[in-house]
């Protein structure tokens, strides 16, 4: 009893957060297009750094590398694969296929790229978080049904935390994207990050990060 009531004085005596083992930096990288590039913004308001940046505020350790190409498809997503994403990344965002579906390449291509990947990414020990995207309503209903459904179906297979559409609030909204009608203005990257938050938090639980309590 004097043992315990002396280590519990002791403990009493540390500074907030002294008996907590601080967490490492949880190295994550966004592999995708302009939407992850950051078409036309600034570094700091590019996706990958606002995500970062709302992390963080919520109390989480996550570096968030920039991987997106402007332009790139989910073919040439994987084509550079090895480099965009080195050893030591420990998550990868996936937003890949929003350049496939307005060039009108067949879903089947755009799956196959992106389920490899995947499984690549899987053999490398890095889980991944799979952003969806939609089809436009001009590509008619058949390509529509066929596009929309790899993501659901590629995040079932692989056991994949998804976010169904990462454009959400965005798409279709004047005032969140830029004069080209596609891609998000920095105030449309705030909305995109505020969508996918809780689900990159999932994503991250299921990698043993936590947030830190305030003042840590």
């Amino acid at each position: 009893m004097l043992l315990f009531a002396a280590a519990t004085l002791v403990g009493a005596g540390l500074p907030p957060g002294a008996a907590r083992a601080e967490q490492p930096t949880l190295k994550l990288v966004a592999l995708g297009d302009s939407l992850t590039a950051g078409y036309r913004l600034p570094a700091d308001a590019a996706f990958p750094a606002v995500l970062e940046r709302a992390l963080k505020a919520k109390g989480y350790r996550v570096e968030i590398a920039n991987a997106g190409v402007s332009g790139d498809t989910s073919t040439g997503g994987l084509d550079r694969l090895d480099w965009s994403v080195p050893d030591g990344t420990q998550g990868v965002i996936l937003e890949l296929g929003a350049n496939d579906m307005l060039r009108g390449t067949d879903p089947a291509v755009t799956r196959k790229a992106l389920e490899t990947i995947i499984v690549r990414l899987k053999e490398r020990g890095i889980p991944v978080l799979l952003a969806g995207m939609l089809a436009a309503p001009n590509l008619g209903a058949e390509y529509r049904a066929w596009f929309d459904a790899i993501y659901p179906d590629l995040a079932k297979a692989h056991d994949l935390v998804l976010y169904p559409f990462f454009l959400d609030g965005v798409a279709g909204q004047r005032a969140n994207t830029m004069d080209d009608g596609l891609h998000p203005t920095a105030k449309g990257v705030e909305r995109v990050v505020e969508g996918i938050l809780p689900t990159v938090e999932t994503f991250l639980g299921r990698l043993g990060q936590a947030p830190e309590p305030k003042g840590q």
